[in-house]
């Protein structure tokens, strides 16, 4: 029997399926239905060159300097049925690394799919373009760009802009009608930071909330330490803090615990380990939204299987996602088995 949560299939039962051999294309419905790509921005599944066998998929992210990116790939490895590796600098601002290593994958003829995380799109286009013409399955990750500057088979992701209004009504509702001061911590220049504050500044937009000031937080902890100590003390009025990633979260934290400002309302985005733990624990982030990464490789490799198999034709698949705050961080924390790196304590 199989059984669902989320309206997904459990992996426990896509396990046995594949232990019984049922073959693991079977079972699209693991991911939400994907929705077109822009008019041209959709690569054919004709010319892929998979010939049936053990698909073998390469993952790509910026750097495994970040945990969210770690944790993608511990979705993507604990599919069944599929070889996988991960090829990735430290450094997520290294994107001559990425790029050789883009490389050499496409020349390896043993890879039949390849799952990247893109922050720069423009600098990437051509090597993607080379993989889809070598016949790989090329799945651009944790992104929702309805556009890539040249054709891929698909895009797993989060509608950035929408998740990130939702968060800031959420924030403005426990405001309860209260005026508020706000800075941003944007992430290096790229499609995922322009979306994701985008969302923020379109929530604020007709409310009494104002935009004193945004700078560049670097996506780190320490960059956002550094960027969010600048920010309010060139703005003390600031009492609202929104950041790009929970990285920037944490590190704004960090420096409102320093400046003893116990008054300011830190807001995230990805669900990071750490920042649920800080938020269950009080420590200073307000709410993120939980992007599920375990969940999101995890979709994006079924995805890809099916995607050789031709069992989709591809387009984008966009994760569910949840506000976490005070309130529910708890209860997310103790399904520990969705979370990496694993929660510091049993909760």
């Amino acid at each position: 029997m199989i059984t669902r949560r989320n309206g997904l299939r459990t992996l426990a039962a896509l396990a046995t399926a594949m232990s019984i051999g049922l073959p693991l294309s079977a079972y699209a419905d693991n991911y939400p239905a994907p929705q077109p790509l822009q008019g041209g921005a959709q690569a054919s599944t004709a010319t892929l060159k998979y010939s049936g066998g053990t698909p073998t998929i390469a993952y790509l992210p910026m750097g495994t300097e970040f945990n969210y990116h770690l944790a993608l790939f511990e979705g993507i490895k604990s599919v069944p049925g599929i070889k996988s590796f991960m090829l990735s600098p430290y450094s997520g601002g290294d994107q001559t690394g990425q790029m050789g290593m883009l490389q050499d994958v496409i020349s390896r003829k043993d890879v039949d799919a390849i799952l990247i995380i893109s922050f720069d799109e423009h600098s990437l286009a051509p090597l993607i373009k080379k993989a889809v013409d070598a016949g790989k399955a090329v799945i651009i990750v944790n992104s929702d760009i309805p556009n890539y500057p040249t054709p891929v088979h698909g895009v797993v992701g989060v509608n950035q802009r929408s998740a990130n209004k939702a968060l800031t009504a959420w924030a403005i509702k426990q405001a309860e009608g209260a005026p508020r001061t706000v800075g941003i911590l944007d992430g290096e220049p790229s499609y995922l930071a322009t979306e994701r504050a985008g969302g923020f500044t379109d929530g604020i937009k007709g409310s009494n909330w104002k935009l004193a000031a945004r700078v560049n937080g670097g996506w780190s902890v320490e960059k956002g330490n550094a960027a969010a100590m600048d920010l309010l003390q060139a703005n003390p009025t600031i009492n609202v803090i929104y950041a790009s990633n929970d990285y920037m979260a944490l590190g704004a934290a960090l420096a409102a615990k320093s400046m003893n400002r116990k008054d300011l309302t830190i807001l995230g985005y990805d669900g990071d380990t750490g920042a649920l733990e800080n938020i269950a624990n009080g420590e200073g982030i307000t709410a993120t939204t939980n992007t599920s990464p375990v969940k999101m490789g995890r979709m994006a490799a079924l995805f890809a299987v099916d995607l050789l198999n031709k069992k989709t034709q591809g387009g984008y698949v966009n994760v569910p996602t949840e506000i976490v705050q005070k309130g529910n961080a708890v209860a997310v924390l103790k399904d520990a088995d969705e979370l990496y790196p694993k929660p510091s304590k049993k909760y």
